[in-house]
């Protein structure tokens, strides 16, 4: 199995191309963008406004130095300005036409996060196990984000834990590259534009049509998969670790 998945075979070309023949036809400009929101909305999504690009690598928060550019919220107030009222979200995009917006987690779904090469083997490996898969985005930056139901509810405080205490350090060897945004923590939700000249974007690859599932039934394969990039590509071990939010 090791060498089906971890090696660099024809199975990745093929990959490649099921990839690019499942992106959404509104993700090459941004016509689509209200629906594509209004669509997240509909599954459950909570969203509320982020900052876009500036020229070059820059953010249009008034912050010097912004170290996550166009991949923050707008508001300190995000979690409970997010939203999934219509009128709202439209408002939002009519007025703020370049803004893209963030996806807040824990509430309805949380996101496993994971290096692009690690996913793109996952979830062949999923599709191919039979197991249910739900949204998908790639973002153009280097990460494949699985969208998933959340781990808790409000009513059951104890199983909950804050997006911070996945992301320490001593849990690498456990997940090594694996984010997992919950309470507390946030994405951006396609269609979404990133910084740089190249035009880089978050799009989905899988849409929304498909059921979030619970994260326990991605986890394992997920977790092998980072296990086995970290294992191909050690310089990219702690570049996929991430801030915190």
């Amino acid at each position: 199995m090791s060498a089906e998945f971890g090696g660099r075979t024809g199975r990745q070309g093929k990959l490649s191309q099921w990839l690019r023949g499942r992106r959404p036809k509104e993700a090459a400009d941004d016509s689509g963008r209200e629906p594509l929101l209004l669509a997240a909305a509909e599954a459950g999504l909570p969203l509320a406004p982020a900052a876009y690009p500036a020229p070059g690598y820059g953010c249009s928060c008034d912050r010097v130095g912004c170290p996550t550019p166009a991949r923050h919220p707008v508001s300190f107030a995000w979690q409970t300005q997010s939203t999934t009222d219509r009128a709202q979200i439209e408002r939002w995009a009519r007025h703020q036409p370049q803004a893209n917006f963030i996806t807040a987690t824990g509430m309805v779904h949380d996101v496993l996060d994971v290096p692009l090469e690690a996913g793109r083997q996952a979830l062949v490996r999923l599709l191919d196990s039979g197991i249910e898969v739900g949204p998908v985005a790639e973002s153009d930056d280097g990460r494949l984000l699985f969208f998933t139901l959340t781990r808790g509810t409000p009513e059951d405080e104890d199983e909950w834990w804050p997006c911070e205490l996945d992301c320490h350090p001593e849990t690498m060897d456990e997940h090594p590259g694996l984010r997992w945004h919950c309470r507390g923590s946030y994405v951006l939700v396609p269609p979404a534009r990133l910084p740089g000249d190249d035009g880089h974007r978050v799009q989905w690859v899988r849409g929304l049509e498909h059921p979030l599932p619970d994260p326990l039934t991605l986890l394992e394969v997920l977790t092998d998969s980072c296990a086995r990039y970290a294992g191909e590509e050690p310089d990219h071990t702690n570049a996929a670790w991430p801030l915190r939010h």
